[in-house]
């Protein structure tokens, strides 16, 4: 088989003219192209609005956190030693099983982490090859190409933490290049190579957002920027760049960025792009997603919210939550309801339906690896179900915040080295706004923290990877020091190529 998300670059330009309210490629038709070299990208890109199209169509790849079966937030709680695949069955989506017990192989390992972040990247280089030539203003050249630039950026960062080693394109790949012969660059190169683009994009995007909700701002790419450098052992950097998106703990930062003051809001369906958002990802029902197009990249809606309620649920009597039955995704390990006992974020991160069947007051059918907790962050409401035509299951609206305050508050903390007044203060003022008194801040208090205040938002495997703590953390589900910090290279995006497999896959 050849390598699609290469052999796919020249035909980007067929998604360009997409919103929000659209998507990027259609995958089933982009399959049967033989041409390669039919559409001339010439006859586009000619002036600003389609240049915005296009760059629309680079951000529609965000999706991939939390939108069709195969999304970033769901794969990766399985993986954490907070949920269980959970699912119909141990044979209910191979990969999401997979990565649970760290059976996890290079023919399970869905093609899609890989093949739609270099749809994204390939997206925007096109874009960012084409800017210069456009009819507009240099200052929305510049815009443009600092948004596209931070979001390939983004997409880069997610391939170096799933896979390590990569291809780094950073140019348009024509249908006579020899695609199947590029190379993995060095992590160092391409952390490099994006850390330079962020640097280079922030100063060129606007300080707050504008009609554009959910536009990459200097906020947003500073936190992205902060994050990379984190990952890439740079903590002394990367506190800088936090810093400047946090400003004072607990107050207003100049980006405008302030926590929410209830917890439980952030999670409620209609409570988009709030103060507490860096990043955030769009849903929307208007698109009316179906399962033709399901996981396509097509569709709109949040797959999270079907893929963790309970399977069967009925509700008894008016002390159980309204919820829309699912399938059974993502149940949480009896240590991490644990861990939130006399915390009191457990009640907005977790429905403990394991209570409320023994006191008659709901009912559900038990899946695969229950264990009665359900994530409540995401879990469907009857009250959210979709009024437009499509199935109900795929046309959930919440928004997915990727970045959030209290997020970068903790991160700064860590980069500071969990010691110090400041690193004080932010931990301080994440415990405060749930009402919890401070405690001596230190790198264990935060890494608690953030499992704590992060739970069942796909942050939880990175971050014990990060820290090195994975191999005991995930010893009981059969993580493997040496392999498991990276996922292996689907096998279907080898063949033919130069790439080599992850060691030990």
């Amino acid at each position: 088989m050849k390598n699609k998300y290469i052999e796919k670059t020249v035909l980007i330009a067929m998604a360009i003219g997409l919103s929000f309210g659209t998507t990027g490629c259609n995958r089933d038709n982009l399959e049967d192209v033989k041409n390669l070299g039919a559409f001339d990208t010439d006859n586009y890109f000619k002036n600003e609005a389609q240049c915005h199209s296009a760059l629309i169509g680079v951000y529609d790849v965000l999706r991939k956190y939390s939108g069709g079966f195969e999304n970033m937030v769901t794969f990766f709680n399985a993986g954490s030693d907070d949920f269980y695949s959970g699912g119909g069955s141990s044979s209910d989506g191979a990969g999401i099983q997979g990565i649970s017990n760290f059976t996890i192989n290079p023919t399970i390992m869905p093609a899609s982490y890989w093949r739609d972040y270099y749809q994204g990247i390939a997206r925007a280089n096109l874009l960012i090859a084409k800017i210069p030539d456009a009819s507009m203003s240099d200052e929305i050249k510049s815009r443009f190409t600092a948004e596209a630039k931070t979001l390939r950026s983004l997409y880069y960062f997610e391939l170096l933490r799933m896979f390590g080693h990569i291809p780094l394109i950073l140019e348009p790949i024509k249908a006579n290049d020899d695609y199947y012969s590029i190379p993995q660059a060095e992590p160092s190169a391409v952390y490099d190579q994006i850390e330079s683009d962020l640097l280079e994009s922030i100063p060129n995007l606007p300080l707050m957002p504008g009609v554009d909700k959910g536009a990459i701002t200097q906020g947003t790419a500073r936190a992205i920027l902060g994050k990379i450098y984190l990952y890439d052992k740079k903590n002394i950097l990367a506190a800088a760049q936090f810093s400047e998106v946090n400003g004072t703990p607990g107050q207003t930062s100049q980006y405008g960025y302030k926590l929410v003051a209830n917890y439980d809001s952030l999670w409620q369906i209609d409570n988009k792009f709030t103060t507490e958002a860096v990043l955030e990802v769009m849903h929307t029902n208007k698109g009316k997603s179906d399962w033709g197009f399901w996981g396509s990249g097509k569709d709109e809606g949040n797959s999270i919210n079907i893929m963790v309620g309970p399977r069967s649920y009925n509700r008894l009597t008016n002390d159980a939550p309204d919820l829309f039955g699912g399938w059974a995704f993502n149940v949480a390990t009896n240590e991490l309801f644990t861990v939130l006992q006399n915390d009191p974020r457990l009640g907005a991160t977790i429905v403990n339906l394991k209570q409320l069947k023994t006191e008659g007051d709901a009912d559900y059918s038990p899946a695969y690896m229950d264990t009665g907790y359900f994530l409540n962050k995401y879990a469907p409401r009857k009250a959210d179900v979709s009024p437009l035509p499509g199935p109900t299951e795929l046309n959930f609206r919440q928004n997915y915040i990727a970045i959030r305050l209290a997020d970068t508050y903790l991160m700064e903390a860590e980069a500071l080295g969990g010691t110090g007044a400041r690193a004080q203060a932010l931990v301080d003022a994440v415990r405060a706004r749930v009402n919890l008194p401070s405690l001596p801040v230190s790198i264990q208090l935060i890494k608690d923290e953030r499992r704590r205040e992060l739970a069942g938002e796909g942050h939880r495997f990175f971050d014990l990877v990060r820290w090195g703590d994975a191999p005991v953390a995930l010893a009981s589900k059969g993580f493997v020091a040496g392999k498991n910090e990276i996922m292996p290279i689907p096998s279907q995006e080898l063949t033919n190529t130069v790439l080599k497999q992850n060691p030990n896959y």
